[in-house]
Order: structure tokens, then C-alpha cells, then sequence
């Protein structure tokens, strides 16, 4: 025996001790804002990420003083360090940290916060930026089930189509103003005239808005779509932020929040269309907030996708 381990041997563990009296059980016990280095396997590509970690198992032996921290951590470091992460690595992890607390825990649970980074092509010009969005990955073993869950949060633009109604008519008041007595206009004066500020004399109000998508993988996946998940939000909703852009861009941006007015009710009902068409999503869970520029409040909608004993449609 060296002299550590004989020192070790000799330390007081205070966590192993048991209560005199029995004590409550508790449902989660453990560690979050771990800061761990992940590599992510996202659709055929492995990205490193700086992550955020909580994991946790229940307590549930009343005679126990508390849990083994310092297993939890080391499980998840061993693991970020030798493996990418797929839900079959998740399911591994939850599995050792079941092993290593077999006499206190039936539970347990694992979830990484990161900024994704992907690279976005402007919408017209040759030009491309990095766009960051937010992502969760999360595991949990619960009563037997295992769910593996992945969440990401997109940022679009929004235009009120409540508000571009209003400005096309004030739009429309100023042409008979400014249009008063003739009997008739030429092409060319109403063109020219669009293209005054005096033409154009009010425009709608419009925001930045997010959609925060979580969603319960199907079994058998063997990596997370991140990307997929990412693109498909922005394709539906269609004005996705921008990050490089020329004037061609912007103009091209503007066009398309022109033809894709939408309350916080419109942008959910097109989210939720595309995700029920998905097959890789047992369920999912979506919030949609406008942030208004009309209001200091925001305009918020919550839907999920309706299953037996899934998520539950609470904001």
C-alpha cells in the first residue's frame, strides 16, 4: 500500500455514512454547469462544442447520507474524452452512472447546453457568415423508459399582417392625396411616385422572434439532427437572421417578410405542419415568441404534438 492510499484510507467519508433514523428520499440529486469540451456527431459531421452539463440520479435508500458526486463527473469527462457524442453514447453514460450508484439510484438523467455554429449562405450574394443557435441534448432513464430529447432555438424575423394591412391603406389614402383631380395617372407618375417617401407612408412593424423546438427522438437513431432540425425550422418560417449581407441581401430579406406575414399563431401552425411530417420525432414540444416592437410585451404560442403520455402543452 503506497503512502496516498493508505492516507486516502485513512480520510473521513462522511458521504457513506448512514442516517441513525431513516430520512426522506429525494428525486434528483447531482451536478449542473459542468463545464465539459463535446464533440457531437450531428448527421455525418463531428463538431466541438463547449458545453454546459447537468447530470443527476434520484435518492432513493432513506438511510443513505447523500450520493457519489465525484463518480457522476468522472463518468461524463471519461466519456467526452474518448467518444463523440451520438444517443448511443447518452444511453451509455446513463447506464454507467446507474452502475455506479446501484445501491442508491434507479434514475438518472444527463443534459448538454451548447451554442451550435453553422455556416449560412447570404440570401442573394456570394457572401456567408457564422449563425449560432442554441441546443440542448438530454437523456433520462425514468421508471424503465429511456427518451433521448433534443431541443434547438432558431431566431427569424416576423411581420404583423395586422399591421401591414394598416399601412397599405394609410399607403392608399396618401395616393388620392397626392393624386387629387386627375382623371387619370400614367405608369410611369405611379412608379415614380413609389419611389418617394411621400409614396411610401407608413410601413408595417416587424421583430425579431424565435422558436424554441424540443422534441423526443425515435428509437434506433444513431446521431442527432441538429442541422436538420436548424434547416427545417428556417425553411418553413422562410426569414431566417442574417449574418453577412449586401444590399441585394437585404432587399431580398425584406421581400420575403413581405410574403410571409405572420402573427406568432401562423408561424406555430407552419412548425407544427412540418415536424408532424418528420418521422424521426416521437414527440415534440414548441414555443414560438415574437418579440413585438408595437408592444413592450411579447406574443407568445405553445403547442405540442399530442401523444399518449408526452410532453405536455404548458409554456
Amino acid at each position: 500500500m503506497t503512502d496516498l492510499t493508505a492516507a486516502v484510507a485513512e480520510m473521513p467519508d462522511i458521504a457513506s455514512r448512514e442516517h441513525l433514523h431513516p430520512q426522506g428520499t429525494l428525486d434528483w440529486v447531482g451536478m449542473s454547469n459542468v463545464h465539459v469540451p463535446l464533440h457531437v456527431s450531428d448527421e455525418g459531421k463531428v463538431h466541438g462544442v463547449s458545453a454546459k452539463a447537468q447530470i443527476y440520479v434520484n435518492l432513493e435508500d432513506p438511510q443513505a447520507k447523500g450520493i457519489h458526486m465525484s463518480r457522476l463527473y468522472l463518468i461524463l469527462d471519461a466519456s467526452a474524452e474518448a467518444h463523440a457524442l451520438t444517443p448511443a453514447v447518452m444511453t451509455e453514460v446513463l447506464g454507467d452512472v446507474l452502475d455506479s450508484h446501484n445501491d442508491l439510484s434507479s434514475k438518472a438523467f444527463i443534459q448538454f447546453d451548447f451554442e451550435h455554429l453553422l455556416r449560412r449562405p447570404a440570401l442573394l450574394s456570394d457572401n456567408a457568415g457564422w449563425n449560432s443557435y442554441p441546443v440542448l441534448l438530454k437523456g433520462t432513464f425514468i421508471d424503465g423508459e429511456l427518451h433521448i430529447e433534443l431541443g434547438v432555438t432558431v431566431r427569424y424575423s416576423s411581420t404583423c399582417p395586422c399591421s401591414a394591412a394598416l399601412s397599405r391603406q394609410i399607403i392608399q389614402t396618401q395616393f388620392d392625396k397626392d393624386f387629387a383631380g386627375k382623371s387619370s395617372v400614367s405608369a410611369a407618375d405611379v412608379r415614380a411616385w413609389l419611389g418617394t417617401e411621400e409614396g411610401i407612408a407608413a410601413t408595417p412593424h416587424s421583430q425579431r422572434s424565435e422558436v424554441h423546438i424540443l422534441t423526443r427522438l425515435e428509437p434506433g437513431i444513431t446521431e442527432f439532427p441538429i442541422s436538420g432540425l436548424i434547416e427545417l425550422a428556417e425553411e418553413t418560417l422562410q426569414t431566417a437572421v442574417q449574418t453577412a449581407v449586401k444590399r441585394e441581401d437585404e432587399q431580398e430579406f425584406a421581400r420575403r417578410n413581405a410574403a410571409n406575414l405572420m402573427f406568432c399563431e401562423d408561424a406555430g401552425r407552419r412548425v407544427q405542419k412540418a415536424l408532424n411530417n418528420e418521422s424521426r420525432y416521437r414527440d415534440f414540444w414548441v414555443r414560438v415568441e415574437h418579440m413585438e416592437s408595437l408592444h413592450p410585451h411579447d406574443a407568445v404560442s405553445v403547442f405540442t404534438k399530442g401523444v399518449t403520455n408526452g410532453y405536455l402543452p404548458i409554456p
